[in-house]
């Protein structure tokens, strides 16, 4: 006869686990936590096409102050806001076609987050997004100020305007910027230049919005007819 450990006492050495990570990290206090879907429970942890892995009992996903932990497949992954890339990507899951975050952790390492791995999506997505630009665009404004220039893979941000490859915009020009899944759409004269692709999606994508409203002044964004279909 094979002795398992309760799933409760899994649980108890999983969470200090965490906690103790969180603690290295010093990623301050914890805000939420969201565990894997109920529906996996029981169900075995298998390897999927197109990247990452399917959503299994136990795994959780801890909110702090100064970043997140990922708990998958027993293997904790330690993500802090200030430093992260963020991509927002769409990935093959058993259901076809879905966005995930695919984060940089203290490591280096990506780790791939799809919106249904987690319970509540709506929540923990949003929240990662909204973190990590209030953690990183004052540094990225300051860098703008001391004359530096900012790469966010093909899109390059300058405090005289953002241009991708052989394109270049001066922000008076700017009319327009959409952030959309993988890619940067900037409206001049009436034109959408579209930049990065759903493959490889443009990192940080959000902190080149907020960077583009200061610079330029712009509204929020918000489905302006005409604009370049997408998710963001």
């Amino acid at each position: 006869m094979t002795w398992r450990m309760p799933q409760d006492r899994e649980g108890e050495l999983l969470l200090a686990r965490v906690s103790e990570a969180a603690g290295r990290a010093r990623l301050g206090r914890r805000r939420a936590t969201h565990r894997a879907p109920a529906t996996v429970t029981g169900i075995r942890r298998r390897r999927r096409r197109g990247g990452g892995r399917s959503a299994s009992a136990g795994d959780r996903l801890d909110c702090y102050e100064h970043g997140v932990t990922a708990a998958v497949d027993g293997r904790i992954h330690v993500v802090r806001f200030d430093t992260t890339v963020v991509r927002r990507r769409r990935v093959l899951s058993a259901r076809g076609f879905t966005r995930a975050c695919v984060l940089t952790d203290v490591d280096g390492e990506r780790i791939v987050l799809r919106d249904g791995h987690f319970a509540h999506p709506e929540r923990w997505v949003p929240e990662i997004r909204r973190a990590v630009t209030q953690a990183q665009v004052p540094r990225a404004l300051a860098a703008l100020a001391r004359g530096e220039r900012l790469d966010f893979g093909r899109v390059w941000v300058t405090g005289d305007g953002i241009g991708s490859g052989r394109v270049s915009l001066r922000w008076p020009q700017v009319e327009r910027i959409e952030i959309r899944t993988g890619t940067v759409a900037v409206r001049v004269a009436g034109r959408w230049h579209v930049w990065g692709s759903v493959a490889s999606g443009i990192p940080n994508s959000f902190v080149v919005h907020a960077l583009a409203e200061h610079l330029t002044g712009l509204p929020p964004k918000g489905g302006e007819p005409g604009a370049p279909q997408g998710h963001d």
